[in-house]
Order: structure tokens, then sequence, then C-alpha cells
């Protein structure tokens, strides 16, 4: 299972990627729009754990490129924030398959990353 997160916050994403390792996932941590593009001009991913708001970027045009280089790949968004909690991200974005909170426990994370990768 290849999973490519792409998290502002490197503390947070190192958390998310070792659980993810223990889980047998390879993963490539990124932490901004052009990082996770060449990512995936160069990887294939069953999933892609992506934050809504990215420091670096825009995470909308990386879930667009990834539908259109990558249409097999899922994606769950994670946020600290309420925007987009009216579930209108699903309308947004084709691929996107959960919306979580960024405080979500790193092991639920691995879980829903496991199921939807399975679900491939």
């Amino acid at each position: 299972m290849n999973v490519l997160i792409v998290e502002s916050n490197p503390d947070l994403g190192r958390v998310w990627k070792r659980h993810l390792e223990r889980y047998g996932a390879e993963v490539t941590l990124v932490t901004g729009q052009e990082a996770a593009i060449l990512a995936l001009y160069g990887q294939e991913f069953e999933i892609i754990v992506l934050d809504l708001v990215l420091e670096k970027g825009s995470a909308l045009a990386v879930a667009d490129f990834a539908s259109y280089r990558r249409p097999e790949a899922r994606v769950i968004f994670v946020t600290n924030t309420t925007f987009f909690s009216d579930g209108s991200i699903f309308a947004h974005s084709p691929n996107a398959c959960a919306y979580v909170q960024s405080a979500t426990p790193p092991e639920d994370l691995a879980a829903m990353v496991q199921h939807y990768a399975a679900d491939r």
C-alpha cells in the first residue's frame, strides 16, 4: 500500500507516517503543493492523506491534479478547521473518500487508510 501524506506540520505528518508504516504502508511525506505534484508524477498512490489548509499551495489543486494524474487514488482530507464541515468537499473533489479532523487519533487514521486502500 502506497500512501502520500501532504501535511504542512511536519511533526504531525511524521506521527501519521510512523503509524502507517507500522501497518506495512510505504509512505511519502511532503509539506506542500509543489512537492505533492512532483510525488504524484513519480509514483502511484492508493491513498492520499491531504491537509485541507496547506501553508504552501492549495489542497484542492493537489486533489484536482491527483484526480487527473492518478484517478485511482482516494483522498482522505484532514483539517483543523470547520471549513467544508457541511460535507461539500465531496462535491468539489470526486476522489474524496473521507473528511476528518487533524486531531483524529493516528491509529484511527491508519485504520481508515487501510480500509479505503483495500476498497480499491
